[in-house]
């Protein structure tokens, strides 16, 4: 239990701050617009880096690639399933103009329905997930020549 512990703690705090900076920007109606999206990609970085020093301090010399990997990787994964429970819920009960203004021109165009961009939003989150965490743990990884 202790082992997940951790990434299960980051990735709610981290799911949670992608909620809560969603629904900032829907009270300015900023949320439709796909640019404000790119801070997630920032939320996300900073409570994956967080996770990995953490548990980076937690170990100690026993710090492996491996178990920072895993952490990191976790934690990214926890908090896009539950960002995209959310967006679901949203876009279908909450607020249900919401994906045809998103969509904009492009919901005439196309047959695009909740499960495909609910689906795009986990996959995107899942592949922000694997590319910073590989990123973040070359910069702490315990090299043969550095004293970290």
């Amino acid at each position: 239990m202790k082992k997940v512990a951790l990434p299960l703690r980051f990735g709610i705090a981290i799911g949670g701050s992608l909620i809560a900076y969603f629904l900032i920007l829907s009270l300015f109606k900023l949320h439709i617009n796909p640019i404000f999206s790119l801070f997630n990609g920032v939320i996300v970085a900073f409570g994956i880096y967080e996770a990995i020093r953490s548990y980076k301090l937690e170990k100690g010399n026993s710090f492996s690639y491996s178990g920072g990997t895993s952490v990191g990787i976790v934690s990214g994964f926890v908090a896009t399933i539950i960002f995209a429970i959310f967006f679901t819920f949203y876009a279908t009960e909450i607020n249900t103009d919401f994906l045809p203004q998103l969509l904009g021109a492009y919901s005439g165009s196309y047959d695009v329905g909740i499960e495909l961009v609910s689906f795009t939003v986990a996959i995107m989150g899942f592949a922000t997930t694997v590319v910073l965490t590989l990123t973040f743990m070359q910069l702490l990884k315990i090299g043969q020549n550095r004293n970290n």
